[in-house]
């Protein structure tokens, strides 16, 4: 459900999704959508009262993605457009040749199509190359964050990528660990700050004090991560 409401001069526009959980959390994207995930059968007018005492915090939130527009436009897949891979750039050039095949070579993706190119083939190929990358990256990041959890005596999670909308990744209540195949964009500290973030879900298993005393004992500078995190991909 979508509602607004009105914070000073400003017009807050915000999604409500309910659901069995206890606690109300406000979210803002750096699309600068604004989402509130509440229990169900709340009341519209107490979610609005929560919405409105969190006002300055989500003012500010906007306030800090807007400084990063314009956005990055949507891909077109064509020769020159650049795409992101580990933190960096790299053009596409595209060539014909007798088999289809995504390459790295000297800051270009060289993405090689058997027959005519089509924008839909090279996204294809460059999704799958993706893919293929963020199975060995991720588990890389995964094997380099996890010894610190495993000294605590925690479940090993099962790792899983796939593509999500809004979340760089999740912990399930079962343990399994969810990556987003978008995060193989990011630089790969990025990355290991999602899958530590994560990680410190085993623990506490939501957002409290005690959950961020855990995450700067992991990993101290997760602050500056999170902040090229939300830099690099916008």
């Amino acid at each position: 459900m979508q509602y607004q409401l009105k914070y000073g001069r400003r017009l807050l526009k915000f999604e409500v999704i309910q659901s069995p959980r206890k606690t109300l959390q406000i979210e803002v994207y750096p699309d600068q959508r604004i989402r509130v995930k509440a229990p169900n059968g709340i009341q519209p007018e107490e979610v609005a009262r929560r919405v409105q005492r969190k006002g300055r915090w989500i003012v500010r939130q906007l306030d800090y993605f807007q400084q990063f527009e314009p956005r990055t436009p949507p891909r077109k897949y064509i020769g020159g457009e650049t795409h992101l891979y580990l933190g960096r750039q790299y053009r596409l050039k595209i060539l014909q040749a007798g088999e289809c095949s995504v390459k790295l070579v000297r800051g270009y993706f060289r993405i090689s199509v058997n027959g005519s190119p089509t924008p839909q083939i090279t996204q294809s190929l460059l999704d799958q190359w993706y893919t293929e990358k963020a199975q060995i990256k991720f588990t890389e990041a995964f094997e380099r964050c996890w010894p610190k959890f495993e000294r605590m005596g925690l479940n090993k999670p099962m790792l899983v990528i796939k593509r999500m909308k809004t979340r760089w990744g999740s912990l399930s209540e079962n343990g399994r660990l969810t990556l987003n195949i978008d995060l193989i964009r990011a630089p790969a500290a990025c990355i290991d700050y999602v899958v530590t973030h994560e990680l410190c879900h085993l623990q506490h298993h939501n957002h409290s004090p005690a959950f961020y005393t855990l995450l700067e004992k992991s990993m101290p500078d997760w602050k500056k991560r999170k902040h090229r995190l939300e830099l690099s991909l916008i």
